[in-house]
């Protein structure tokens, strides 16, 4: 940067042809600007500096931390976090896979987590993807259509009256 200011407003020494930062309208040196108002990265501890290459401005914030570009990373899986959606859960901060495993539902069929935004059902206290929730005989799926458990699989009526129930023997007909 190059203007009007000639010398640094903490140690005095001329600024010309040299980089430098204003702050309430005063310039310092970048050494003096860094050592009096370098906000300590949140993971190591260091401070962060004019130079430092990060993502908002001089720091990556979630209110009132700061981070280097290079240690905004999941907790979890250590992928960076820049320019990726992530989540904060008791101040840890997780990528979008990572906060999902952890605190979303599981699937009581195929135990895979249950994304944000996608469709789930839910039966008998237990979650299930919509494509999971499915008739054990026909695999069609049973969303609200009334369906019938038999050793925690679930049926819809047509499968189950053709696969378990006992049938007149004159008329044909389930008997109920």
């Amino acid at each position: 940067m190059t203007s009007s200011h000639t010398d640094c407003h903490f140690c005095l020494q001329s600024l010309r042809g040299r980089k430098y930062a204003l702050r309430e309208e005063n310039a310092y040196c970048v050494p003096c600007y860094d050592s009096l108002y370098a906000n300590p990265c949140e993971e190591c501890k260091q401070p962060i500096e004019c130079s430092s290459k990060v993502k908002i401005q001089l720091a990556l914030l979630v209110p009132c931390r700061h981070w280097h570009e290079g240690c905004f990373r999941c907790a979890k899986c250590s992928r960076s976090l820049v320019e990726k959606p992530f989540a904060a859960k008791d101040e840890v901060l997780l990528c979008t896979e990572c906060y999902s495993d952890e605190y979303s539902s599981k699937c009581f069929h195929c135990q895979k987590t249950i994304m944000p935004g996608s469709r789930k059902m839910e039966f008998k206290g237990s979650s299930w993807h919509e494509s999971c929730f499915v008739c054990q005989y026909c695999r069609q799926p049973l969303g609200t259509k009334p369906l019938i458990t038999k050793d925690n699989e679930n049926y819809c009526v047509p499968c189950f009256e053709k696969k378990f129930a006992h049938h007149c023997y004159a008329c044909k007909k389930v008997i109920t």
